[in-house]
């Protein structure tokens, strides 16, 4: 099972990115999948996930949208409004539990992707 994220890079406080990760190696249709990031000098924090439902973080409420295409086996983020306080390594990460929000319930994760905000 490998999970691929991409999509990070630099933008500016207020612009936009969006991340994905591909995954392959089995399907994930029935599964958790979230993202969850490690900003410089701290630790994992989770940020959304979704199954049948979505779950964010509230820092990032109304800010970032997560999304995934079954068919594809794509999981996305779709960061707005970003700050500063965004940048940090965001990681794709795959579960076998019908939902999930922490961690340590999630079994597969991807290499990151890095996003910088400049003020």
């Amino acid at each position: 099972v490998q999970l691929q994220a991409s999509g990070g890079g630099l933008v500016q406080a207020g612009g936009s990115l969006r991340l994905s990760c591909a995954a392959s190696g089995r399907t994930f249709g029935s599964s958790t999948m979230g993202w969850f990031r490690r900003a410089p000098g701290k630790g994992r924090e989770y940020v959304a996930s979704i199954n049948w439902r979505t779950d964010y973080v509230d820092s990032v409420k109304g800010r970032f949208t997560i999304s995934r295409d079954n068919d594809r086996n794509m999981l996305y983020l779709q960061m707005n409004s970003l700050s500063p306080d965004d940048t940090a390594v965001y990681y794709c990460a795959a579960s076998r539990y019908s939902w999930a929000t922490s961690a340590q319930r999630y079994e597969y994760w991807g290499q990151g992707t890095q996003v910088t905000v400049s003020s």
